[in-house]
């Protein structure tokens, strides 16, 4: 690596401040008291016959304050006399295997001891039905053999595609409780059909399954509940388009634009189904879905401890560090991969010895003008966006905005911690 030193010598590193970006965001007070009261304004608790096992869909993303989700709504089962039990509804992930999806929810903290009822984890799953394409629709065989079923989940803009509902409840129930098959199967024409393939196969599935509601929830801009709704699910289909609407309005994002480099220091399946959110970075694995900052290189640092090794997304990156490559798990990505058929999400970019080496190279390959004043941006995460990190060339635009308060001095990069 010698020569990669040589070429990247003379490359400056820009100061770095920084700033604390302020966005609108309501929050629910108290989450456990909100799932009751919503629940209770729903009138679905009368849906549960005593003695009814029911099914609680739990998925694989970090949705804020999903153990206390979880365990809410475990209780008001238990209040109507229902036996609740968990399933993991999250496709592939995990590795597609129930152990590893078991695994997923620990980490997230979702356990039978913290929620309180027993967590029922398979791959197997049953077919209720085809699309007119031919295109089969199954779920999990625990669900299917629920006397109801509940599914828990965050309404947000989906990282591939584009339509009337994305990532939320009636996602959840095509591909989290399809598992790798129902998952294979939504995306077997690609990302390019799915909006009407989430919509058409939830339908059926619906029509099927004895799915009563849906508790789903909006968060904010600093990854808190803003708003938790308990949906019947005959209602469904007509709600969660207004709730996607509203999740949208509240999402956060980098507050400068263009960008010339952005350094991620950390990416992860626990972060986002792409590792890093394509709708902060605006760098997308499919032509379906757009939005976000004009950015010219992107450096990953690192993956999560949480991720497991899993470092799908990687691919859109440009450049990362020997650090991640030797922490990547590949089959966990290539499963994810050959589920959903997007392969560049799992390429490996240029990994260089060192984070300062990384992140000189993207620098020098950005094309700007004048490399001295690149307009960089460093962030932890993408779903940590309050406090970020922001070139000098970049402070006399954040002094002209309000929504931006400049926290530090300009100082030199530490690479031997995270610049804080």
């Amino acid at each position: 690596m010698k020569i990669i030193e040589e070429l990247l010598q003379d490359v400056s590193l820009p100061r770095l401040v920084k700033v604390r970006q302020k966005f609108d965001a309501p929050e629910v007070p108290d989450v456990a008291a909100a799932v009751h009261e919503t629940i209770r304004e729903a009138g679905v608790l009368s849906r549960i016959s005593h003695g009814d096992r029911v099914a609680i869909a739990v998925g694989s993303r970090g949705v804020a304050d999903i153990p206390i989700l979880t365990r809410e709504v475990v209780n008001a089962v238990k209040s109507a006399g229902g036996q609740p039990f968990i399933v993991p509804a999250m496709g592939s992930h995990g590795g597609a295997t129930a152990e590893g999806q078991i695994d997923v929810l620990k980490q997230l903290g979702v356990t039978e001891a913290t929620v309180g009822a027993p967590i029922l984890s398979s791959m197997e799953v049953v077919e209720v039905g085809r699309l007119a394409n031919g295109l089969p629709v199954y779920i999990d065989k625990h669900a299917y053999g629920a006397d109801k079923v509940i599914v828990i989940n965050r309404i947000k803009p989906h990282t591939a595609f584009r339509g009337p509902v994305e990532s939320g409840l009636m996602k959840m129930i095509t591909i989290g409780l399809g598992k790798q098959k129902g998952a294979e199967a939504a995306h077997a024409y690609s990302f390019k059909y799915m909006a009407e393939h989430v919509l058409a196969m939830a339908k059926i599935t619906m029509s099927k399954v004895p799915i009563i509601f849906g508790l789903g929830t909006i968060e904010n801009a600093y990854d808190r509940p803003a708003k938790i709704v308990a949906v019947p699910a005959e209602k469904i289909e007509e709600v969660e388009p207004q709730l996607l609407i509203e999740a949208k309005a509240l999402m956060p994002r980098i507050l400068f634009d263009p960008i010339d480099v952005l350094v991620v220091n950390e990416i992860g399946k626990d972060i986002s189904g792409d590792g890093m959110d394509p709708n902060i970075t605006g760098r997308y694995a499919t032509p379906y879905a757009s939005g976000g900052p004009d950015v010219t290189r992107i450096v990953v640092i690192g993956l999560t401890v949480k991720t497991h090794g899993n470092a799908n997304g990687i691919g859109l990156a440009d450049i990362t560090t020997r650090k991640a490559f030797e922490a990547i798990q590949w089959e966990k990505g290539y499963a994810n991969a050959l589920t959903s058929t997007v392969v560049n999400t799992v390429k490996l970019p240029m990994f260089l010895e060192t984070e300062e080496l990384a992140v000189k190279a993207a620098v020098k390959t950005c094309n700007a003008f004048d490399l001295t004043k690149v307009r960089l941006v460093w962030i932890r995460n993408t779903l940590e966006l309050k406090e970020i990190w922001i070139s000098e060339s970049l402070l006399e635009e954040a002094r002209q905005r309000k929504d931006v308060e400049i926290l530090t001095e300009p100082a030199s990069v530490d690479f031997s911690v995270w610049p804080e």
